[in-house]
């Protein structure tokens, strides 16, 4: 028994005054309309409705009941039109978790574009490269860089980005460009601290895998730390095109071994459940998927592996 449906006949029926009248003004058939109003006085254990042959009227109950479902069914369809109307046009606070490098260098220069076309949705966003509770922590949605194992999350791909090896011109005209992965072991390597292992670097040709141990003297949980040690000639870095890209591209970085593969990264809209997704976080992931895509523009114009 669909219980609004029920009363919606009924409330039809009284304003009506016939079981027939009703069944033409909601397009169902008699027996439809029968069925309903013995449903709804099964369910309430009461007569609603005095029938005769020649016409039906209201029973004590029946009057009261009306004004209540007459209440009911407008509350309803009253919350039915906002939440149509949230979906169109979100709003509310957005709380949002973003790696630092990926929000500072591209994150930033999207937000005015999103919030020109959703004025009514307030953006807070929390820039840390640590992983959060989402839930705990009181976030609808973070942004998550590389693989996501063993967290029980809603997960959308946005955008991919290859993950390149390079140095400054300085530190490979002083200290010579590595030909092969293996020598990497003599040249100072400047590592990124979330990385795992975070002292060995894996490279892909012709199948087989290639894993190096590394060592410098710089460990650093931020990217762009590393970038801006590369381009000053502190050591070779292997850091996201999202980070790098630009250098690589105005030869402030020169991009090493490109026929030696390293890993290609997913950037990954995070959210605690797709059931009852608010209308902020869906307009918002759709919105991040728009923006960057399976041909991100920061790999753009970089050397091919």
């Amino acid at each position: 028994m669909n219980l609004f449906e029920s009363m919606k006949v009924f409330v039809k029926v009284a304003d009506c005054g016939s079981l027939s009248a009703a069944a033409r003004a909601l397009d169902i058939s008699n027996p439809s309309v029968t069925r309903h109003i013995a449903d709804l006085e099964a369910y309430l254990h009461a007569r609603l409705l005095n029938r005769t042959t020649r016409r039906i009227s209201l029973t004590d109950t029946g009057t009261a009941y009306l004004e209540r479902s007459r209440q009911l069914l407008f509350d309803l369809d009253e919350a039915e039109t906002e939440a149509s109307n949230s979906a169109a046009n979100p709003s509310g606070i957005l709380r949002i978790n973003v790696p630092v490098s990926f929000s500072v260098n591209h994150l930033g220069r999207v937000l005015p574009l999103y919030a020109e076309r959703y004025p009514n949705v307030v953006l807070d966003v929390s820039l840390s490269d640590r992983i959060v509770d989402l839930v705990d922590e009181g976030y609808d949605l973070a942004i998550r860089i590389g693989k996501l194992q063993g967290q029980s999350l809603v997960v959308r791909k946005i955008a991919p980005a290859r993950v390149l090896l390079c140095a400054g011109p300085g530190y490979l005209a002083k200290n010579g460009t590595p030909q092969h992965p293996i020598d990497l072991e003599n040249h100072v390597c400047l590592n990124y601290a979330y990385s795992t292992p975070r002292d060995e670097w894996r490279f892909l040709r012709d199948g087989k895998t290639i894993a190096v141990h590394v060592k410098g003297g710089l460990n650093t949980n931020n990217g762009d730390l590393l970038r801006e040690a590369a381009i000053a000639g502190m050591g070779i870095i292997r850091q996201p095109s999202f980070i790098v890209g630009d250098d690589v591209r105005a030869g402030r970085l020169v991009m090493l071994l490109p026929e030696y593969h390293s890993e290609t990264l997913s950037i990954y809209a995070a959210y605690p459940s797709r059931r009852h997704l608010s209308a902020k976080v869906r307009t918002f992931v759709d919105f991040l998927g728009e923006q960057f895509g399976d041909t991100p523009y920061w790999d753009l114009g970089l050397p091919h592996e």
